[in-house]
């Protein structure tokens, strides 16, 4: 793959898009940006320069990806609300695709999910296939990540368990318990994305951390790493969603929903494939012990204000 032209990430002013634009700056590419978040404070000054995410501008944002040789696709949404949907995630992704085709762009590393399948139940998982699909037919050289659940300074699920852990005296675990996730560090997902823009045979990856946790393991691991003791109670997994619910509409979020509990349970975020990451959480949740989960990260926040520092939301 030539390092000559333009690297584009998608939501370089957010969260995994960031850390992959800092990795192509670090490596001398020159960057830009496709963004629904063009008043978010730009983190990297004149060197990214941002243009909108136009999914209903075709032309638009076919000329935005002009000269463009890597597209890094970061885009998705997370559940379905009164804003935004799954449906709209998948049609906005496909448009993506075939502006980038028409631009030139030579190849594309898309961020998928473990474990996707178009016949799954869960629309998250079943609309992630739908788009490795449609990439595929573009016939573009590509890479597809698929990471599990990721933790960074910026990260929401990680982070709000322990805010959980901080301010209540027992912990809600869905049903068992037993069923595992591999956290992978959101850098490492940025470093393996970087790696493969400079590829060109198709890949398919598992982006996964090289430690695996049942969810209660996880919940007791958090508990040791900031100094907090408390009563892990298994609860079955609708009273669990429905506490969720009550607790999101005080802090005005949507803190999980019943098809994200679902994948959970169903293992979906757990693969038997050695790891790409090399940063344990257990690392670096004990170096950012002090002021992790100090303020709940909210993610309708982050997508309402799109002018504050994504960080701060």
């Amino acid at each position: 793959m030539t390092d000559q032209g333009l690297h584009a990430v998608t939501g370089a002013f957010g969260y995994s898009g960031k850390y992959i634009a800092q990795r192509l700056l670090a490596n001398g590419r020159r960057v830009i940006s496709l963004t629904n978040s063009l008043n978010r404070p730009n983190p990297f000054g004149d060197r990214v320069k941002a243009f909108p995410l136009s999914f209903d501008d075709p032309d638009r944002l076919r000329e935005s990806l002009r000269g463009v040789a890597v597209l890094y696709n970061t885009y998705w949404v997370r559940f379905n609300y009164r804003w935004f949907s799954h449906e709209d995630g998948v049609r906005n992704t496909k448009r993506l695709f075939q502006a980038a085709k028409e631009a030139g762009v030579e190849r594309i590393v898309h961020v998928s999910i473990t474990n996707p399948s178009e016949d799954s139940p869960l629309e998250y998982f079943r609309g992630k296939a739908q788009l490795e699909r449609a990439l595929r037919q573009t016939g573009l050289s590509h890479a597809i990540l698929r990471p599990t659940v990721l933790f960074g300074k910026e990260d929401i699920l990680i982070n709000n368990m322990v805010w959980f852990l901080r301010r209540f005296p027992v912990f809600g675990v869905f049903g068992d318990g037993q069923y595992r996730l591999q956290p992978v560090y959101v850098d490492d997902l940025a470093q393996l994305a970087v790696e493969q823009g400079e590829k060109s045979e198709n890949a398919v990856i598992n982006a996964v951390g090289p430690e695996t946790f049942t969810y209660c393991g996880l919940a007791e691991e958090l508990q040791s790493r900031i100094g907090v003791r408390r009563t892990v109670v298994h609860i079955p997994p609708r009273l669990g969603w429905a506490v969720g619910w009550a607790t999101g509409k005080l802090v005005r979020d949507v803190i999980i929903t019943w098809p994200e509990i679902q994948g959970l349970m169903a293992g979906l975020l757990c693969v038997d494939t050695p790891p790409t990451g090399k940063t344990r959480l257990t690392d670096w949740v004990r170096c950012h012990a002090a002021t992790l989960g100090r303020r709940y990260a909210s993610e309708l926040a982050r997508r309402a204000n799109r002018e504050a520092d994504y960080g701060s939301l």
